[in-house]
């Protein structure tokens, strides 16, 4: 277990650590027990200890002193050491033992993370270094709202981990070798003869030049020769191809930074072809472990319960994506050392990466249990749809351009400010600035909201609403705060030299153990790679901010000022760390 310094903002796990005393003395002959500790809403306690039922089941009939669950619970509470965390404990129905957490602890706990800065309430996990492999569009294809929510997930995970003091490796797994260049090296010939000195301005929308290769390469027969032909000459390595190709990813790879730039995020390209020379001995090493079998002149390995196999080296002797995966997954858990590995992907890809992963039990590169490092698990999502319910499309069916999806966002989101006559009292710079951060921090919010494997609806009049539970009106009451710190006059950063936290009143309690819970939260939405768990505390903590604390403690100019500030502080804190965790950027005034 980690040790007190590492969990200091923790708050859930020092209550385990408490509890897991405790237990040691009320059952030691049961060595394998670990506290359940859970946050609860009644109005009997904070947290609860769960562990008496389990116990009562495991040493009823061993000739125990306890009589049933009760009597287990109030044993676990008497046994608990002195601690100056807690206020009180009762028991309640089967044995739970309700925590009442110490309103000076809370403030105490606030105030140190004041001091010494937000990154002591980050969460510690069981390893030191993970892969996400996100994003993930396809060369010369245009990047489509699928690759959007790919892009949006993958960043946050990535960041939630990055702050638990993971190493996180972000991979763009990009789709830059196949078949498919074949076909655009020979049109890339045949339409520019000087296609060395060719630009992007004269190739013009890559997405318009792949559908007219496919055109010709479907109609034309010897066209279509010609670019099997470039296939061979391309993974052979003959120079004039390589240099082809080449040309066409760098040209893809500056539409694709366009939306990352919007987006602010950052990723390292390891695509399909950087993996291509570890395929041929990754292909030995599984069939000489005896995985891989002929079948229907093609090379697979069979998956139980799995009644189609995982093709491996297709019947022509190429190499696929399951080849590619394999690879990959070799390399980052040999090469890169990494211990877990995460796909973000659509779930119609569940069933490719699960044949994946099993496949790789079955050779030992991962353990056959799933909570033992090394891992690999596929994050998937849901569609993205239109608002009449079908897959989100423009209305000529073509897919939408996200750099324009992102641009109509931020001109909403100006268009909306200007309306509110802010033009007038801003820098044309402010208000560009705070356009862009509320129309992408809108979409990215959106999207993150909702569980993950659902399908949402992508409505910008619901997402650029400041009603509700959207970015909008989180970074508008993220605003607030900072003007009610603004208009007191007041150096925030001499009253936490000088200033205690006091908390009275009973909103200011429920907003300090919101603040303390912040640590738990963003371990659980690690643990579970479901940022919707965070988003659901940024949004409760400005409700409770808002419509309790604010509403019921003035600060300004009350007796309880300093304190009141400090707690402002901590709130818009917190908040602004919730924003960079998903990749929102802050606003300070509206």
């Amino acid at each position: 277990m980690a040790t007190e310094e590492e969990n200091v903002g923790n708050m859930k796990r020092q209550l385990a650590k408490i509890f897991d005393v405790s237990l040691r003395a009320t059952v030691p002959e049961e060595t394998d027990v670990e506290p359940l500790v859970a946050a609860c809403a009644g109005k009997f306690g904070d947290y609860q200890c769960n562990n008496a039922m389990g116990l009562w089941s495991k040493i009823k009939g061993k000739g125990s002193q306890f009589k049933g669950p009760p009597s287990v619970g109030q044993a676990i509470m008497k046994n608990l050491p002195p601690s100056e965390i807690i206020e009180s404990c009762s028991v309640a129905g089967p044995g739970f033992v309700n925590v009442l957490i110490s309103k000076n602890w809370i403030a105490k706990s606030i105030q140190k993370m004041l001091i010494d800065g937000i990154e002591t309430w980050s969460p510690r996990l069981p390893i030191k270094r993970a892969v996400v492999d996100f994003s993930s569009p396809n060369i010369a294809k245009e990047m489509h709202v699928g690759h959007l929510r790919s892009t949006i997930i993958g960043d946050t995970l990535a960041r939630m981990l990055e702050f638990s003091n993971v190493d996180v490796l972000r991979r763009n797994h990009v789709g830059d070798w196949g078949t498919q260049f074949g076909m655009l090296i020979e049109f890339l010939f045949e339409r520019f003869p000087n296609w060395e000195e060719v630009t992007e301005t004269a190739i013009g929308d890559l997405q318009t030049f792949y559908k007219a290769s496919k055109q010709r390469f479907d109609s034309d027969p010897a066209f279509k020769e010609k670019a099997q032909q470039a296939v061979v000459l391309l993974q052979g390595g003959e120079a004039k191809y390589r240099k082809a190709w080449a040309q066409i990813c760098e040209i893809s790879r500056n539409e694709f930074n366009r939306v990352y730039e919007r987006l602010g995020v950052q990723l390292e390209e390891k695509g399909e072809s950087f993996y291509n020379p570890y395929i041929p001995n990754v292909i030995k090493e599984l069939t000489d472990k005896g995985l891989v079998e002929e079948s229907q002149g093609a090379r697979v390995i069979f998956i139980d319960g799995i009644n189609i196999p995982l093709i491996v080296v297709k019947s022509d002797g190429g190499f696929n994506y399951a080849s590619t995966d394999l690879a990959a997954i070799w390399y980052r858990l040999n090469e890169e050392k990494a211990e877990w590995i995460i796909y973000v992907t659509d779930i119609g890809q569940q069933q490719h990466f699960d044949m994946v992963f099993r496949a790789c039990k079955r050779a030992g590169w991962l353990p056959l249990e799933d909570n033992k490092h090394p891992k690999a698990t596929h994050v998937g999502f849901g569609l993205v749809l239109g608002e009449d319910g079908k897959r989100f499309r423009t209305r000529n069916t073509e897919v939408v351009r996200l750099v324009d999806l992102l641009d109509e966002a931020k001109s909403r989101s100006k268009a909306a400010l200007i309306e509110r006559e802010k033009a007038a009292e801003w820098t044309e710079a402010e208000l560009e600035q705070i356009a862009e951060a509320v129309g992408y921090g809108a979409v990215k919010y959106a999207d993150l909201k909702n569980n993950r494997l659902t399908n949402y609806t992508f409505n910008f009049d619901q997402m650029l609403n400041d009603k509700g539970n959207t970015a909008v009106y989180l970074l508008y009451a993220h605003a607030r705060i900072c003007s009610i710190i603004r208009k007191s006059g007041k150096d925030i950063e001499e009253l936490k030299k000088t200033g205690t936290i006091v908390l009275e009143h009973e909103d200011e309690r429920v907003l300090g153990l919101h603040l303390l819970q912040f640590s738990e939260v963003v371990e659980e939405a690690c643990t579970n790679l479901l940022p919707n768990v965070l988003c659901e505390y940024l949004y409760n903590l400005s409700e409770i901010f808002t419509k309790k604390f604010y509403s019921n403690c003035q600060v300004v100019g009350s007796p309880q000022e300093t304190s009141r500030l400090l707690l402002c502080e901590a709130t818009g804190t917190v908040m602004r760390k919730c924003f960079y965790l998903l990749g929102i950027v802050p606003v300070y005034k509206i």
